[in-house]
C-alpha cells in the first residue's frame, strides 16, 4: 500500500511538471497567435501592435483549453519517465508497490488539472473568446471584406416582412450584435440592406448605430442610427448567433434548456457541455495511455521512441474525439454518447494493457 508521504510526492511531481508544461505551451501559443494575427490583420486601418498583443492574450485561454488533453498526456509521460530515470519507480516496485498504487496520485493530479480547466480556465476562456470576437470585429469594421466567412445568420418575420440578420459576433446573451448586416425582403426580393457597426435588441425593434443603408440602385446613405422592427427574443438570438465556445460551463445548461423551449436543436451547446464534463476523466485516460508507454524502465537512448509512441497514441485519441464530436455537433450521434465514447475506449485500453502487464 502506497503511503501518504510517497503519494503526495508523486502528486507534487506531476503538479509541478504540469504547471511548467502549461506555462511553456502558453508562452509558445501566445507568440504564434500574435504572429498569426499580425500577419492577417496588419493591413487593417485600426491595426496596432498593442491591439494585436491584446487580441492574442484574449484568444490564448480558449486555445489553451483545447490543448489541455495534450498537456495532460505530456505531463503524465514526463512524470513517469522522470521517476524511471531516477530509479524511483524501480524502488517503489521493489518495495511491493504496484503500478495501480503509484499511478493513483498521478491520476488524481490529472483529475484535479481537469477540474481546474473546467471550473476556472473555461469561464475565463469563454469570456475572453467573446471579448476577442468583439475586439477583432471592431477593428475589421473598416474593411468591407471583414470576416464574412465567420458570420452566422438568422431570419425574422414580422408584419412588415422578412429580414435576414447576420453578425460577426453576438454579445450579452444575444442583445448586442457586432458589425451586423440586415437584409430586408419584400416578395422574396431584397429591397434594402443595412450595414451597421453595432446593433442592440430593444423591446420590439433593433437599434442600429453607424449605419450604411443601400436601397435598389440608389447611392449608399450613411445614417447615425436606424431602427428595424423585430419580434425576436434575446434568448433566441443568442441561441442562433452565439458560438458554444463563448458560453461557460455554468451557462451552458440554461442555453440548452432555452433552445429546447424554442424548439431549436441544441446539439452544439450540448456537445460542448458534455465535452467539458468528460475532460477530467479524459485526462485520467490520457494518464493511462502515458503509463502504457512510459512505465517500463528505459535507458536514455530509448526515451525518444517512448515519447513518440505516447504522442501518437494521444494524437489518435484526439482525432477520434474530433471526428465523434463532429457527429455530435451535427446531431447524428447523441452528444453524451459522442463525448463519452472516446474516453471510455481510451480508459478500457489503458486498463486492459496495465492488467496484462501487471497481473498477467
Amino acid at each position: 500500500m502506497i503511503g501518504p508521504t510517497l503519494g503526495r510526492y508523486f502528486f507534487r511531481r506531476y503538479a509541478v511538471i504540469t504547471a511548467w508544461n502549461f506555462v511553456g505551451v502558453a508562452a509558445l501559443v501566445y507568440i504564434v497567435t500574435f504572429t498569426e494575427i499580425a500577419g492577417r490583420a496588419g493591413d487593417l486601418e485600426g491595426y496596432s501592435a498593442r491591439w494585436a498583443l491584446g487580441l492574442a492574450a484574449l484568444q490564448l485561454p480558449i486555445i489553451m483549453q483545447q490543448a489541455v488533453p495534450f498537456i495532460g498526456l505530456i505531463a503524465a509521460m514526463a512524470t513517469l519517465i522522470s521517476l524511471n530515470r531516477k530509479y524511483e519507480l524501480v524502488i517503489a516496485r521493489a518495495a511491493g508497490i504496484s503500478a495501480w498504487q503509484f499511478l493513483t496520485p498521478i491520476a488524481l493530479g490529472a483529475f484535479t488539472f481537469g477540474l481546474f480547466s473546467v471550473l476556472v480556465l473555461n469561464p475565463i476562456a469563454a469570456g475572453a473568446f467573446s471579448k476577442a470576437e468583439a475586439v477583432e470585429a471592431a477593428v475589421r469594421g473598416a474593411s468591407t471584406a471583414a470576416n464574412a466567412e465567420n458570420e452566422r445568420w438568422i431570419t425574422q418575420r414580422t408584419s412588415e416582412g422578412e429580414t435576414v440578420i447576420g453578425a460577426d459576433a453576438a454579445l450579452q446573451g444575444g442583445t448586442e450584435l457586432v458589425r451586423p448586416v440586415f437584409l430586408i425582403l419584400r416578395d422574396e426580393q431584397i429591397v434594402e440592406r443595412l450595414d451597421a457597426a453595432s446593433a442592440t435588441l430593444r423591446p420590439g425593434h433593433w437599434e442600429l448605430r453607424d449605419v450604411v443603408r443601400r436601397r435598389g440602385g440608389e447611392a449608399p446613405e450613411r445614417l447615425a442610427s436606424a431602427q428595424v422592427a423585430t419580434n425576436l427574443l434575446p434568448e433566441f438570438v443568442g441561441q442562433e448567433l452565439t458560438e458554444p465556445e463563448a458560453v461557460s460551463i455554468f451557462a451552458l445548461p440554461r442555453m440548452i434548456e432555452t433552445a429546447h423551449s424554442f424548439g431549436i436543436r441544441a446539439s452544439a451547446f450540448s456537445m460542448q457541455f458534455h465535452s467539458l464534463v468528460t475532460l477530467p476523466p479524459l485526462l485520467i485516460a490520457m494518464t493511462l495511455i502515458a503509463a502504457t508507454v512510459s512505465m517500463r524502465f528505459t535507458r536514455v537512448g530509448q526515451s525518444a521512441a517512448v515519447i513518440l509512441g505516447g504522442v501518437l497514441a494521444g494524437f489518435l485519441l484526439y482525432v477520434v474525439s474530433v471526428l465523434v464530436r463532429a457527429f455530435g455537433d451535427a446531431g447524428f450521434v447523441p452528444p453524451p454518447v459522442a463525448a463519452w465514447t472516446p474516453v471510455m475506449v481510451a480508459m478500457f485500453f489503458g486498463v486492459t494493457f496495465l492488467l496484462f502487464r501487471e497481473d498477467g
